[in-house]
């Protein structure tokens, strides 16, 4: 695995792209409602609090999956001021995965403490650490990127929620995202940075699987999300399943 992802001066990192990561619908998942997020929100503030007096919510699956998308509607659903925290903003190239400690010790820490967090952003396109951002304590608190119910976060989680796309599914909306059919790549850099990151993905996963562990599982259609239970605790009383 390479121990650092590809970039280069003025040129923002593909996969931390400021715009929301739109998973295209899965069409072989069962039927869903938008209506059931209003329903997950009201189940996820009925949980209880986790990391002091936050609910902290793990959104995590593939890179491409849809995690962005999801997590900035599940918070309009929470109520406004719902703060996400985006793990791309605390990975690093040379460190994609070498963000726990940094959480730990600016978000989970004072969240449990009852204080707010407040943590530095990574700028993808200068290569360092930029502007910071805070993070308040909260009713509920959004976790999303890959791998925000890793070993390390679990004990500080209320819940964990997997966006069920397939990882070959996922990578290749990631892709064309990040490169657009007609987009100039002359020296291959979207290439490079899709087989590197899929690299570092597949061995995060294989030493710290979250979707086993997952509360409940995201199924994305057409107009909106569905939800199944999950293989993981089941802390989320969503006990009824999509019909075909």
């Amino acid at each position: 695995m390479a121990d650092h992802l590809p970039g280069r001066d003025g040129l923002p990192d593909p996969k931390h792209r400021a715009a929301p990561d739109r998973g295209a619908p899965d069409r072989g998942a069962p039927d869903a409602s938008p209506a059931r997020l209003p329903e997950l929100a009201r189940r996820l503030c009925a949980l209880a609090p986790s990391c002091g007096p936050v609910r902290l919510v793990a959104v995590d699956g593939h890179a491409g999956s849809g995690k962005s998308t999801f997590a900035a509607r599940l918070a309009g659903a929470l109520g406004p001021g719902t703060p996400v925290v985006r793990l791309d903003d605390l990975a690093t190239h040379r460190e994609p995965f070498g963000w726990a400690g940094r959480l730990r010790a600016r978000v989970l820490e004072p969240l449990a403490r009852g204080e707010s967090g407040r943590y530095e952003v990574y700028d993808w396109t200068r290569r360092r650490f930029a502007d910071e951002r805070e993070v308040p304590a909260a009713p509920v608190v959004l976790l999303e990127g890959v791998g925000a119910a890793r070993r390390e976060v679990r004990p500080f989680l209320a819940a964990a929620l997997w966006m069920e796309t397939d990882v070959r599914t996922s990578h290749a909306r990631g892709l064309l995202r990040d490169r657009p059919p007609g987009s100039e790549d002359p020296d291959g850099y979207w290439e490079r940075f899709w087989r590197e990151w899929a690299r570092a993905e597949a061995a995060h996963f294989a030493a710290d699987p979250s979707r086993p562990l997952a509360d409940l599982l995201v199924l994305q259609r057409d107009g909106g999300y569905g939800f199944l239970p999950g293989p993981g605790n089941g802390r989320i009383a969503l006990r009824f399943r999509d019909r075909p």
